[in-house]
């Protein structure tokens, strides 16, 4: 059974930006299978920086727990200064030998965002009509743990612990940098929507990959792995 992964609710009074919402369906592909995505798609526009910043909106459906930012509460820490919306480039974590391209991932005419190429391991993607890394929100960026021929890019994703860092360089020549706020693994038939989506006063990012076993009867892998980080 794919999760059902919705997207962030509103920052409470986001002043100066204007917002509205459209509804909008993705997947999340790992090792060449889709994990399905229901998602609503926030445009804000930040009138202090000039060009619209899209970012992902409330959750198609509600939950028992109120919406959080991320594993670590934002009020424990200082606010970090963001960055305007720029394309990510290149990902590097050092940790896990990650130096990979990335590629645009945008929602097909079936409702599901397109998959980053099946045939490319060392290739990640970001989901461009939302949150750009760096910028005040949170961005998507996904990848596969394998392929049907061998491991691939987020293979060591769940080496990641807290403290540890990784950056994404951008393509107005910044580098944005980012530290794990924690590496957690959910159910896909219990994922928690709106804490991984949850939209946020600060500049966040969400790495996201299968885990857990390999259902051959369904032919999918059991979890995801949600990496949690925040610009520093």
């Amino acid at each position: 059974m794919a999760a059902r992964l919705s997207s962030p609710a509103e920052t409470p009074n986001p002043s100066p930006e204007r917002t509205f919402r459209r509804r909008a369906t993705w997947v999340v592909w790992c090792a060449g299978l889709a994990v399905l995505v229901a998602t609503n798609v926030l445009h804000r526009q930040d009138q202090s920086s000039g060009p619209a910043s899209p970012a992902a909106a409330a959750p198609a459906h509600a939950h028992a727990q109120a919406p959080v930012s991320s594993a670590s509460p934002s009020n424990d820490r200082p606010a970090a200064r963001h960055l305007p919306r720029a394309e990510p480039t290149r990902l590097h974590i050092p940790k896990i030998s990650v130096d990979a391209p990335f590629t645009d991932l945008s929602i097909d005419a079936t409702g599901k965002l397109e998959a980053p190429p099946a045939n490319d391991t060392n290739m990640v993607g970001w989901f461009a009509k939302g949150v750009s890394p760096g910028e005040v929100g949170t961005a998507i960026i996904a990848g596969h743990v394998d392929t049907k021929t061998s491991a691939a890019v987020f293979a060591g994703l769940g080496d990641l612990k807290m403290g540890d860092k990784f950056s994404v360089e951008r393509s107005d020549g910044r580098t944005a940098s980012f530290v794990v706020d924690s590496a957690e693994t959910f159910a896909k038939d219990a994922f928690p929507d709106d804490r991984v989506y949850a939209d946020t006063p600060d500049a966040e990012v969400r790495l996201i990959t299968c885990a857990g076993t390999y259902d051959h009867a369904v032919k999918d892998y059991t979890d995801n792995l949600v990496v949690f980080a925040h610009l520093v």
